[in-house]
């Protein structure tokens, strides 16, 4: 028996042992636990949150009309939760080393599921960004706590193909979510595209304890107090800051505050993990390439990712006029070309390695975002999915190369604070996306002496963002051709 499928014995849940009589599992059902069982259930709790992020954007004009708002200003309600994410997430490491990560996984699907129907009951703008605060906060330990598990179980060899079929049950929150989240804003009330978490959340709890082993650290390190005060104002400032860029809400100076506050509270931190042993991020693995061009270089994609669900809302809804159901039909065909990519990206990044998918990789996504501007309401409707289609395919496989090399360098010591570090980037950068989408769109309407949305002022958006998109390239062009080819297998040339 191998050291992991040791370790997946040790740390199974109390009844799948008895007395410690029960025999190792051979090598083939231990592989199969480890490499599909546990992480399809770790994605099966995600879904919760793919699903609430795709149908929450459909529904935003909808709930707009409820609340007596503009749309471009319910955008808030997204990045509220993103806020609070990323308020939280530096304690999910510590949480998860301290306490078990199983234990702190289903903890906080419990409190995401309470966040959602508080958010269904709320009948105001007001009790919408606190309840989204709430559910944010009690999020932001699911992606970086499942992600460890697989990370503190999973050889390194095994682990681009475990992080594939962690996000196939994620995927299928895009993939359905616009069309129910459509149908239920069209023919029924928003208010059930949160209260619909709670059969999810029920049974994942029941999955996640029968078969998801307990991951803890026996020495866990002290919790770092002031860095997480540190990051956490340093991150929510930045995202408060990307969401009233443009706008009118807040004074320019105002927002120039927030800014030099959060990149103030970031700086600070800096000198202090600098000089404190067990600071809550460690910023030394930004040294590993891997490590830096996944998250670094990633983010640039991530930022396009975080403005495309918002832009396709208005421009499919409030630009061509269509209703939510019609939309989401329309976009769900993106999240379906990323599901069939799933099947067959580690065969790919075996064949070309990661450095040589990145980069071609990331001119083919560019290009598929610049594409959405040349949609017109004249357009077929099955022209528009197969472009929505192709994009979604390639999408995710530059998500796939991104995520399973993030972690090719780094020690088992490091990995609740790389799992860390690495969730608290992509909600910065996915807030900053969803900022500069409704930024881009004001900044657009103001300068074509438009006073609402028409397709000429969300169109050029999408211009931008695939330009945005290609900046990664130059992280990925400084990779070592052999970078990552222990995780997906890939023999030497």
């Amino acid at each position: 028996m191998s050291p992991t499928d040791e370790t997946l014995e040790a740390l199974a849940p109390p009844e799948a042992t008895q007395a410690g009589e029960a025999e190792a599992p051979d090598a083939a059902a231990a592989q199969f636990r480890r490499g599909w069982l546990v992480p399809a259930i770790i994605g099966s709790a995600l879904l919760m949150q793919t699903l609430n992020a795709t149908v929450i954007s459909n529904a935003l004009p909808a709930m707009a009309h409820a609340f007596h708002v503009e749309p471009l200003r319910l955008n808030i309600a997204i990045t509220v939760y993103l806020l609070a994410a990323a308020i939280f997430l530096p304690l999910s490491g510590w949480l998860a080393d301290r306490f078990g990560a199983r234990r702190v996984f289903m903890t906080s699907i419990v409190l995401y599921a309470l966040g959602s129907v508080a958010c269904g009951l709320s009948h105001d703008i007001w009790q919408l960004i606190l309840a989204r605060f709430a559910q944010g906060a009690a999020g932001a330990t699911l992606m970086p706590v499942g992600r460890l598990v697989l990370l503190r179980t999973t050889p390194k060899s095994e682990l681009v193909g475990a992080l594939s079929v962690v996000t196939m049950p994620a995927l299928l929150g895009p993939v359905v979510g616009p069309v129910i989240g459509g149908a239920i804003v069209t023919f029924a009330n928003w208010r059930w595209i949160f209260f619909m978490n709670l059969p999810i959340a029920a049974l994942g709890l029941v999955l996640v304890f029968r078969h998801v082993p307990e991951v803890r650290e026996h020495d866990a390190p002290p919790v770092d107090l002031l860095g997480i005060v540190l990051t956490g104002v340093g991150l929510a400032a930045l995202i408060f800051g990307f969401e009233n860029l443009g706008r009118d809400a807040l004074s320019p100076w105002a927002v120039a505050g927030l800014f030099v506050l959060g990149f103030a509270g970031l700086g600070v931190y800096g000198w202090h993990a600098a000089h404190t042993p067990h600071a809550v991020v460690n910023l030394t693995i930004f040294r590993k390439k891997t490590f830096s061009a996944s998250v670094i270089g990633g983010a640039w994609m991530r930022i396009a990712m975080g403005a495309n669900p918002f832009l396709l809302a208005m421009l499919l809804q409030v630009a061509f006029g269509l209703s939510a159901f019609a939309a989401g039909l329309m976009t769900f065909i993106s999240a379906v070309g990323a599901l069939v990519m799933k099947t067959t990206a580690p065969p790919i990044l075996r064949a070309y390695g990661f450095r040589t998918v990145l980069l071609v990789n990331a001119v083919i996504v560019g290009a598929s975002f610049m594409a959405y501007s040349l949609f017109r309401p004249s357009w077929p409707h099955w022209a528009i999915m197969l472009v929505l289609g192709i994009g979604g395919f390639f999408r995710s496989l530059q998500f796939t190369a991104l995520n399973g090399m993030a972690f090719a360098e780094v020690e088992q010591d490091q990995m609740s604070r790389a799992a860390t570090t690495s969730s608290m980037m992509q909600s910065l950068v996915q807030s900053i996306g969803i900022g500069l989408s409704a930024s881009l769109l004001h900044a657009l309407m103001t300068w074509q002496g438009q006073t609402h949305l028409t397709v000429e002022s969300v169109t050029p958006a999408f211009v931008i963002i695939g330009l945005v998109t290609m900046i990664s390239m130059l992280w990925f062009v400084r990779l070592p051709s052999d970078a990552g080819d222990e995780m997906n297998g890939r023999k030497p040339r």
